[in-house]
């Protein structure tokens, strides 16, 4: 199985980062970017999106699937189903201590109407990692920015030294540790 025929990482890292906060009795938060695929109350839409609760105590019937979000919610006291695609999911984390995951903007977002890059991914989408032929081959639903704390910001590098640039090997791509 190539990396285009396997699923997106998406939803399993979603469900991990999900079980993280409740395991550690924080409040799980998902951003998400609303288009018309995405059933929300849109009187809680601000900018195109909307952060939602998603723990325990504040949905029931919860599903992350691999394809979408659902659960049922109340919204100013009133109940509303919700259903958000898992591919609209911008961010999810912790809401006492900011600690998640961001992902890159939905494919629509990337590109304008012409279909040439727009402004904001240059500025939303995460610096290069690897070379741009290995970026190229990974969809841009499956590259992944880690949330950090300002706290945690430069705790375990003594300072202000400018880290080593990523190594520039062939296509394959390696993991990085973060602590």
């Amino acid at each position: 199985m190539t990396a285009q025929e396997s699923t997106s990482t998406r939803p399993y890292l979603i469900r991990a980062l999900y079980e993280w906060c409740t395991d550690n009795g924080l409040t799980p938060y998902v951003a998400v970017r609303v288009d018309d695929s995405v059933q929300v109350p849109r009187e809680y839409v601000k900018d195109g999106e909307i952060v939602l609760n998603i723990s325990f105590d504040a949905t029931s019937a919860l599903q992350l699937g691999n394809e979408f979000i659902e659960f049922k919610a109340r919204f100013g006291g009133k109940p509303r189903e919700i259903l958000v695609p898992v591919g609209r999911v911008i961010a999810i984390y912790a809401r006492e201590n900011g600690q998640g995951m961001a992902f890159p903007p939905p494919v629509d977002l990337l590109t304008s109407a012409e279909g040439a890059p727009s402004a904001l991914s240059a500025a939303a989408s995460p610096a290069p990692m690897q070379t741009e032929e290995a970026t190229a081959a990974v969809p841009a639903e499956d590259r992944v920015v880690q949330l950090v704390g300002v706290e945690d910001g430069h705790k375990d590098d003594g300072g202000d030294a400018p880290r080593p640039p990523p190594a520039q090997g062939g296509a394959r791509p390696s993991l990085k540790r973060i602590k």
